[in-house]
């Protein structure tokens, strides 16, 4: 009966285990979708008889993993989910009859699908929608509108979008739309934040001079802890730095002119002679009304503007014609414009100069022997932290003029104990992880043991057990009393008992099965307990005779 039970268990357990081995390997379907195209696929897979199941919480469709695919093909036959972007495939819908409207509309969402899933591509990015601007271009209008861009971005938990990636997000969706700046792409995250710089540019350069400032503050530490950490030992010295940097752009022109210099050492600008005369010398011709007045000589003239004065004769005078003067009439004007000594200078100031420089340096306290040679720490003494301040200042090129400042201090550092986790090996959640994979292996196994070892070995056992022996009668005596054994002339069991040579050999039973003999020990104990059994009086007189002493 218990080798039944037993067998029928370990058949149980066993399709128990195959059946449970056998359950199919579940993998997503679809995940984060709306409620309606959620209810729309759970009712369309329902009809087609897949199997199904949620997620945690509901975030995803779970089907056996033999039939993702040909689910996924046989949902999109039917436009399921509904909700999934859509590119340029919508233009391969065209009706008959559509507007021009239509057309320009579509071809709007197509191009707004196909860079949502450009966006989407980034492994950092959750989901995204493009909203495109895209003004009608009217050959009446003399300043045509700009198309402009909208993004909303939702990152994956934990995920950021650095400087790089954004600017790949703004050129990738001004570069696919014709006459798209980039500064008319405005990029936004799920919380409302604006991502993208300011269409005027300022953002960007804040951050570049952030970048600065910080790189300049970090070569200024690096600076001091490799001046100090030889002295005082890694991990006992720390920096910080702060610089002001002006980002300022000014410009100065200045025009200074130096004295008149001399006539010689002057450079001429430009230079102008002009000269007019009478008539040919030796033939003056008369001229004026004739008359007592046209016959007097002509008076002396003034010294002209440039050159010597030169006295001029009445015309046909013999005196002017010998002396070679000018004739009657003739004037000179002469005009030189000289340069202006003149100096230009014009000053732009650089950007990104350093305006103050605040450091702050801690040391630690130096480690010491006491008395008893125990390590322990001191303070610094005043001159080892003045020498250390003029390093630093060294260092980081300190300017009193302006208006530098360095700050070093020594104190002692806490020392970060670590924590200890008292929690007992059977309540930490890896032990309770394990305890989870292994408990239905471990508990099969042992279900197996017990039912083998508790109802399949002892039933097996107690078919294996040999029959007893049968005792053979005790012989008569001539008055019909049994005799006592080892009274006889051939000795019996007792004779053997009491000399200890019952020899172990095999007994042959009834079937004629060999069962293997008792120990010697056993057989003696065995033949005095049928002895006291069968022949009480024999076993009377033996113990009597023992205690008398007697053989």
């Amino acid at each position: 009966m218990r080798l039944g039970a037993g067998i029928a268990l370990l058949v149980v357990g066993a399709l128990i285990a195959v059946l449970l081995g056998r359950q199919p390997d579940y993998k997503v379907l679809y995940t984060n979708l709306a409620d309606k195209d959620g209810g729309a696929i759970v009712a369309q897979l329902s009809q087609m008889n897949v199997p199904y199941k949620y997620t945690e919480g509901g975030g995803a469709i779970m089907v056996p993993a033999d039939k993702v695919h040909d689910t996924r093909l046989r949902l999109a036959s039917l436009g399921l989910p509904k909700g999934s972007v859509v590119g340029f495939e919508l233009m391969e819908a065209n009706r008959f009859g559509m507007t021009q409207f239509q057309e320009r509309l579509a071809f709007q969402r197509g191009l707004e699908g196909e860079l949502t899933r450009s966006i989407q591509a980034l492994s950092s990015v959750s989901s995204a929608r493009v909203h495109l601007a895209l003004p009608s271009q009217n050959g009446f209008f003399r300043e045509q509108q700009k198309p402009s861009a909208s993004i909303l971005v939702s990152l994956q938990p934990g995920q950021s979008l650095d400087r790089t990636q954004l600017a790949g997000i703004v050129h990738l969706v001004a570069s696919s739309v014709p006459e798209l700046l980039p500064s008319a792409v405005s990029v936004l995250d799920d919380t409302g934040k604006l991502l993208s710089q300011s269409p005027d540019g300022t953002g960007g350069a804040d951050a570049e001079q952030l970048q600065y400032v910080q790189r300049i503050e970090q070569q200024y530490s690096r600076r001091i802890l490799d001046m100090l950490e030889p002295i005082v030992g890694r991990q006992n010295v720390k920096a910080q730095v702060t610089a002001e940097v002006d980002f300022s752009q000014t410009e100065s022109t200045a025009e200074s002119h130096r004295p008149n210099l001399a006539t010689d050492a002057s450079a001429v600008r430009s230079q102008q002679v002009v000269e007019t005369g009478g008539g040919a010398q030796g033939s003056p011709q008369p001229s004026g009304i004739p008359g007592a007045t046209s016959n007097q000589p002509p008076a002396s003239a003034a010294a002209p503007i440039n050159g010597p004065a030169v006295a001029l004769t009445a015309a046909g005078s013999a005196g002017a014609a010998a002396a070679g003067g000018p004739a009657a009439g003739a004037k000179r004007e002469s005009v030189t414009n000289y340069e202006v000594d003149k100096t230009v200078r014009v000053v732009r100031g650089g950007s990104g100069s350093i305006k103050r420089l605040s450091a702050a340096v801690v040391v630690n306290h130096a480690v010491a022997a006491d008395e008893k040679g125990q390590p322990t720490t001191k303070a610094l003494s005043e001159q080892q932290i003045e020498q250390m301040t003029a390093l630093v200042r060294e260092s980081i090129g300190f300017n009193k003029d302006r208006g530098d400042s360095v700050n070093l201090m020594n104190a002692p550092f806490l020392v970060d104990v670590p924590v200890v986790d008292n929690t007992p090996l059977w309540k930490q959640p890896e032990t309770l992880e394990m305890a989870r994979n292994l408990a239905w292996p471990v508990g099969t196994v042992l279900l197996a043991l017990l039912v083998i070892l508790g109802l399949v070995r002892p039933a097996l056992k107690a078919m294996a057990e040999p029959k007893p022996v049968p005792v053979e009668p005790a012989a008569l005596g001539p008055d019909g009393q049994p005799l006592a054994l080892g009274m006889g002339p051939l000795g019996g069991p007792l004779d053997a008992l009491v000399a200890g040579d019952t020899p172990r050999g095999t007994i042959i039973g009834p079937d004629g099965i060999q069962i293997l003999a008792p120990t010697d020990h056993q057989l003696r104990l065995e033949d005095a307990r049928q002895l006291a059994r069968t022949n009480s009086t024999a076993v009377a007189n033996i113990v009597k005779n023992w205690i008398n002493g007697e053989d």
